[in-house]
């Protein structure tokens, strides 16, 4: 049975969908625990509504990001995961942090990496004039939203769509690919070969 931490910075909508599933499909893992560098985020009371541990690492209590790091890493190493989900989690994580869970640590960022990393995602996608948008789940590097890519998801970008509507769309597709990405993850059906990630059945690692 995997434990499963998972980070978050806001409502973690995309860590209810993984708990959800979880539960419901009978994976062999169990979110242990949800962190927070915001005391505020409202994820926390969800999680704590069903039973869930959460813990809190204040970025701004912390005199510098290699501080904040360790703090974060010393929560996490107290429920002995053996995966690392970011999920809205909105800090940078430092090259000695994400070498610590190399591996075992998963994003999803509201692209089609390599395409726009960093943020404004949606927008910059319409001012690009983009036909298409979507997701990509990715183990995380310490290049900011790099990493060997799962799965994605593609959307189309339809006429007169603005920020919040693509979003919305995109977000949608993010709540289908990040719990089956993470649910290979725990069946063990991932491989890295090459610095590409391979599906042990071939499943397709696209949803459009």
């Amino acid at each position: 049975m995997k434990r499963i931490v998972i980070l978050i910075s806001g409502r973690g909508s995309n860590m209810q969908a993984l708990v959800e599933r979880c539960a419901e499909q009978g994976w062999p893992a169990r979110v242990v625990a949800v962190i927070a560098n915001r005391s505020d985020a409202a994820g926390l009371r969800w999680a704590e509504a069903r039973g869930i541990a959460t813990a809190v690492v204040e970025h701004k209590a912390q005199p510098s990001r290699e501080a904040f790091d360790f703090e974060l890493a010393r929560a996490i190493d107290a429920f002995e995961p053996d995966l690392l989900v970011l999920a809205g989690f909105m800090r940078i994580l430092g090259p000695d942090f994400v070498r610590r869970h190399e591996g075992r640590m998963l994003n999803i960022h509201p692209s089609l990496l390599p395409a726009f990393p960093g943020l404004h995602t949606h927008r910059r996608a319409l001012a690009a004039g983009c036909k298409a948008a979507g997701a990509t789940v990715h183990f995380v590097t310490a290049e900011l939203d790099h990493g060997p890519i799962v799965m994605q998801s593609v959307v189309p970008v339809r006429p007169g769509d603005d920020e919040a509507a693509l979003a919305a769309r995109v977000l949608a597709t993010e709540h289908q690919i990040y719990p089956l990405a993470v649910r290979w993850f725990v069946e063990d059906k991932l491989r890295i070969e090459g610095g590409l990630v391979v599906h042990a059945d071939g499943a397709s690692q696209v949803l459009i």
